[in-house]
């Protein structure tokens, strides 16, 4: 039996939701450090150079950003398979990860998750509401019609729920901590397939961990995390003052 593998990344992340879910559906035990990179030490800079998570430990081997992780969470345990075989499915599949993580990376976590959640709670700033407003009423809406003439109208993308499926609804999520519920009634092929993904038992086990995380200071998560039954680490990386990485946001 392997050991687990070890996770350093917040559960409020949707990078790290995504790896999360991709470990769950295909059995790998795991720890996590549930830390946000703005606390992380030095450490956790030469484990992660560019300062983000999720970063995957597997023994002394070392993976950085959620995709390769993901791939290669997929040729150490092909089954369930989370990509597609067909090569024109599969490139597809990669695009539509790729097109969550870069612009509703951008929109929902940079543009309305930081600004509303972490500017405020963590670094004491007041959120730029200019920047809020034309995320929500402009930038999200043009990626929400992209996305409703590629989601299907009942299931997944390819059969069985996948990585991109995942990618996509672990932004709505973080989304919806900004209280943006998807408009059924504009974009209701989007909508239903996150409210179907979101259901899935490997998202369902998540949401109890990011609701008290979401809801506790950050230097008492740790432990609260423990008392629910969080396969936490026993040791952190996430013990300094807060500051900013060196990738840029808005």
């Amino acid at each position: 039996m392997r050991e687990p593998v070890t996770i350093l990344g917040n559960y409020l992340s949707p990078y790290v939701r995504k790896v999360l879910v991709c470990l769950q559906l295909k059995g790998i035990d795991y720890r996590i450090d549930p830390f946000a990179p703005f606390i992380g030490d030095e450490t956790f800079s030469r484990l992660s150079p560019l300062r983000r998570i999720p970063v995957l430990i597997d023994g002394d081997f070392v993976l950085n950003d959620s995709t390769v992780i993901c791939e290669y969470l997929e040729d150490l345990q092909p089954t369930p398979a989370l990509y597609p075989a067909a090569p024109r499915d599969r490139a597809r599949a990669r695009w539509l990860e790729e097109f969550a993580d870069s612009r509703l990376g951008e929109v929902i976590v940079w543009r309305m998750f930081y600004q509303l959640g972490v500017k405020r709670y963590l670094f004491n700033e007041t959120p730029d509401e200019e920047v809020v407003r034309k995320a929500r009423e402009e930038e999200l809406p043009e990626a929400l019609d992209y996305l409703e003439a590629q989601l299907p109208a009942q299931g997944f993308l390819f059969g069985e729920v996948g990585a991109a499926d995942i990618a996509i609804a672990a932004f709505f999520r973080n989304a919806a901590f900004v209280r943006y519920q998807i408009d059924a009634a504009l974009w209701p092929r989007t909508a239903a397939f996150v409210e179907r993904a979101l259901a899935l038992p490997a998202f369902r086990a998540l949401a109890a961990f990011e609701e008290k995380t979401l809801r506790t200071p950050v230097a008492q998560q740790r432990e609260v995390l423990i008392e629910l039954g969080a396969p936490v680490t026993a040791n952190t990386l996430g013990n300094i003052a807060p500051r900013r990485g060196i990738m840029k946001v808005e």
